[in-house]
């Protein structure tokens, strides 16, 4: 097959399938006789071909997809007026720092926002798809760790999570600050290229577990009363003797 027929073969799946499809997916067009740099570079070269449309082919964190392109979205949102949903600014807060301080739990988004997180605002999270339980801290009532899923990704128009733009918003760095001081703790090996955890499932590794908190316990030695000692001796009766007139 040339390289014309198999530019046309990915061309016509990528277009019909319903979602991203990945590099082992596509490979399986071409009975695993292309190899993955080879499947790369005509898919660059498909990219290269759709310049200046409408429509652009696009790597994302689940695999490769056409999408409209951003200057197009006006005139496609005629076709569904219907608003899309809003979500609160609470929850909004709570994805950005699952984003970027992820693996997190409930405790530590509270300790950032200053605010209990409600669980429907985590639940609309995980039904959403961005949002997900990818283990347990070892600490007392081993919290859930949340973390955002390539559905995110994908949702941003992102390959990985070193694509995400910096905090530099009002008060931006106070927020930074404030979720750099948490505890980095990992299930798994982290990537050298991409601090956050991988979306994947980590493999087993002992978590770093809390210590227990030490209790004082009180000295042997009895402690001094700082109350003064009130005299409580009855008064001394009067003497019998009459004075001498």
């Amino acid at each position: 097959m040339n390289t014309t027929d198999a530019k046309r073969v990915l061309e016509t799946a990528l277009i019909c399938a319903p979602m991203p499809l990945p590099l082992r997916e596509l490979k399986v067009l071409f009975d695993d006789q292309i190899g993955s740099d080879t499947l790369r570079t005509l898919l660059d070269e498909l990219a290269a071909d759709w310049q200046g449309r409408g429509v652009e082919l696009v790597s994302l964190a689940s695999g490769w997809r056409f999408q409209s392109r951003a200057e197009m979205r006006s005139y496609l949102d005629r076709l569904h007026p219907e608003k899309p949903p809003r979500y609160s600014r609470a929850a909004l807060e709570t994805l950005a720092i699952v984003a970027y301080r992820q693996p997190v739990t409930r405790g530590d988004i509270e300790d950032i926002r200053g605010v209990t997180v409600s669980t429907q605002i985590v639940k609309q999270l995980e039904d959403r798809g961005w949002i997900e339980a990818i283990g347990y801290r070892e600490a007392p009532g081993r919290p859930a760790l949340y973390a955002t899923t390539r559905q995110f990704l994908d949702d941003l128009g992102l390959e990985s999570l070193s694509q995400l733009p910096p905090i530099e918003a009002h008060g931006g760095e106070e927020a930074l600050a404030a979720l750099q001081a948490l505890p980095a703790e990992s299930p798994g090996t982290a990537d050298d290229e991409q601090p956050q955890l991988p979306l994947e499932a980590a493999p087993d590794e002992p978590a770093e577990s809390v210590e227990p908190v030490e209790t004082v316990e009180a000295a042997d030695a009895p402690v001094e009363d700082a109350t003064p000692a009130v005299d409580v001796s009855p008064p001394a009766p009067p003497s019998a003797e009459e004075p001498t007139p």
